[in-house]
């Protein structure tokens, strides 16, 4: 009696005679275990059927959000790519305006605010002859609403005559809303004409565009050589003032003199 089970194939090689031609018996080894049980077979052909599932076919929800997924791509996609070929050609010119502009930051990062002091500071205005002036310092201290005590400044004005007058010192105090610039601690005053005047103080009115000072002044300029103990210049109505004693020194402009010849008449 076996003791395999009732599906279980049997593995044993039996011999079958098969007629042949010669009608003589033949005998040919054969292997039961490809002889299937008809229960094994029918047991794989329900998994096999029952694993095959369909893909069930999209309802109409699913088919108009797939419509309208591709209709969105359709526009998408080339309003990329002319966004992409904007930006490209637009580069240039955005390319240029930070390139214009570094200028302005590197100002602008220069002038910072330490302990209530103002380091590069720069003010503009105009004169009452509607001329512009700027007075700069490498620093400024605000004393009040109305006075600025400033370190190296440098006031450039504008007379209304053409040219201009350049004063600098070591330091100075700015009233505000007089307009008035007291400049101490050797002084040195440019115009475009070529005069040149050092003092050890001076005021500047630069709304009005006049500078006087009651102490010594040494100018030189194309004339020659002039001391004084005081001056006053208005740049607008083109006056100069010493007050004496002074010492003046004239270049010689003996080449410099228009022919005196006339025509007989």
């Amino acid at each position: 009696m076996s003791d395999l089970p009732p599906d279980t194939p049997d593995l044993s090689v039996t011999h079958t005679s098969e007629p042949t031609d010669d009608t003589a018996a033949s005998t040919r080894a054969q292997r039961a275990d490809f002889a299937r049980p008809r229960s094994l077979m029918t047991r794989q052909r329900e998994q096999l059927s029952t694993s095959n599932t369909r893909r069930a076919a999209p309802d109409s929800a699913n088919l108009a959000r797939r419509r309208t997924l591709l209709r969105r791509a359709k526009w998408a996609l080339p309003a990329a790519a002319l966004l992409l070929l904007g930006s490209i050609i637009a580069w240039p010119e955005v390319e240029h305006l930070l390139s214009a502009n570094k200028t302005v930051l590197r100002e602008l990062a220069n002038i910072r605010i330490e302990s209530g002091n103002l380091v590069g500071a720069t003010y503009r205005g105009v004169d009452e002859q509607q001329r512009p002036f700027m007075i700069t310092a490498d620093s400024a201290h605000q004393i009040n609403d109305n006075r600025m005590d400033l370190t190296s400044p440098v006031a450039d004005i504008l007379p209304q005559s053409g040219g201009w007058m350049l004063a600098r010192s070591a330091k100075g105090v700015y009233m505000q809303h007089a307009h008035l610039l007291d400049l101490t601690g050797d002084v040195t005053l440019y115009r475009s004409d070529g005069l040149m005047m050092r003092t050890p103080m001076v005021d500047i009115d630069v709304k009005r565009g006049i500078a006087a000072s009651d102490a010594w002044v040494h100018i030189e300029g194309p004339f020659g050589q002039l001391d004084a103990q005081g001056f006053l210049l208005s740049q607008h109505d083109g006056i100069a003032q010493f007050r004496g004693p002074g010492r003046l020194i004239i270049n010689d402009d003996r080449h410099s003199t228009p022919d005196q010849s006339k025509k007989a008449s």
